[in-house]
């Protein structure tokens, strides 16, 4: 799917034909047709590989990158975050988003719903191709916040249901926020060495809007990577912790069983030993089962309180 867009004071625009210096944003590009008709646009003569280009952007697994084309476009890679979708019982992930800046046209590439496209478009602002592209960063960058206080709440949420009962399903929901947050931190310093990389360059720091978008851009991104260090610790942390009471609770109960099973075993010894077809003390007495009870019952009675002043209950 191809949208010819244009974000302006009055809102966003959208042409049925594309318009100069305005953004193409071509979602989930499954026909070559559409790919041609960017490639024609942007003036591309080798085809084979800016198709190569929007096919990388495929795979999940591709990492930020900033390459100047021979024909004087930029070709930017970000990662941005998004809710996982499907049987995955991961809840947020990370995807290539694939943006153009050339000439005429910024131009961003997606195979998949994008948290920060959404984003960029309820906003309002006179278009200018470079400062659009930093709006892009910095909205992705905000998508990470946002997700960030999403799986802090979820963590809550876990950690409060954990209190109460430590179950296995609360622990591996808590292990893939965990997982999330690997992803994004991982993503993020990838997106931070991109986004310094832009810094420096000529093309992007023209303007003093532009500079002061940049440093908002590299401020908030470090937000983002700290926060998801604290976050991932705090999951860490809060698993140690639960291991440790469950370690606990076990050794509590292995130890109060054992103390038990040394209790019963007094009576059932002493049963035993009258169980036997040998002479025995008061066999023939009509007392004699009173006795084993209250023998019984009086050693039980001492080794208990033996082992309870010991704390081995």
């Amino acid at each position: 799917m191809i949208e010819y867009l244009k974000i302006t004071f009055d809102g966003l625009k959208e042409f049925k034909k594309p318009v100069k210096d305005s953004w193409i944003n071509l979602v989930n590009p499954e026909e070559e047709e559409e790919i041609k008709k960017v490639s024609k646009l942007l003036g591309i003569t080798d085809f084979n590989d800016f198709k190569k280009d929007v096919l990388s952007l495929s795979d999940k697994e591709e990492i930020p990158m900033f390459e100047k084309k021979d024909n004087g476009d930029l070709f930017l890679i970000i990662r941005t975050p998004q809710e996982a979708t499907g049987d995955s019982r991961q809840d947020y992930i990370t995807v290539p988003l694939g943006i153009i800046l050339s000439k005429n046209y910024v131009v961003t590439i997606s195979y998949q719903k994008n948290n920060a496209i959404g984003r960029i478009k309820l906003k309002k602002f006179m278009f200018n191709k470079t400062y659009f592209v930093l709006k892009i960063m910095l909205a992705t960058s905000k998508s990470y916040l946002y997700f960030l206080k999403e799986i802090d709440r979820s963590m809550k949420k876990l950690e409060h249901k954990l209190e109460e009962s430590q179950k296995n399903t609360e622990m591996v929901d808590l292990l893939e926020l965990q997982r999330s947050l690997v992803y994004f931190n991982t993503s993020l310093i990838n997106n931070h060495i991109l986004f310094e990389k832009v810094s420096r360059s000529k093309i992007f720091t023209t303007t003093e809007d532009n500079e002061d978008i940049i440093s908002d851009l590299l401020d908030e991104n470090k937000q983002a990577i700290q926060t998801s260090q604290i976050y991932s610790d705090n999951i860490t942390h809060t698993l140690s912790v639960i291991s440790s009471v469950i370690s606990n609770n076990l050794n509590r109960i292995v130890k109060f069983l054992t103390s038990m099973s040394i209790i019963v075993a007094i009576p059932t010894l002493i049963a035993s030993l009258y169980g036997m077809n040998v002479g025995l003390p008061l066999q023939n007495s009509s007392f004699a089962f009173i006795f084993v009870i209250v023998l019984s019952t009086i050693l039980s009675i001492v080794i208990g309180l033996f082992l309870w002043k010991k704390k081995l209950f």
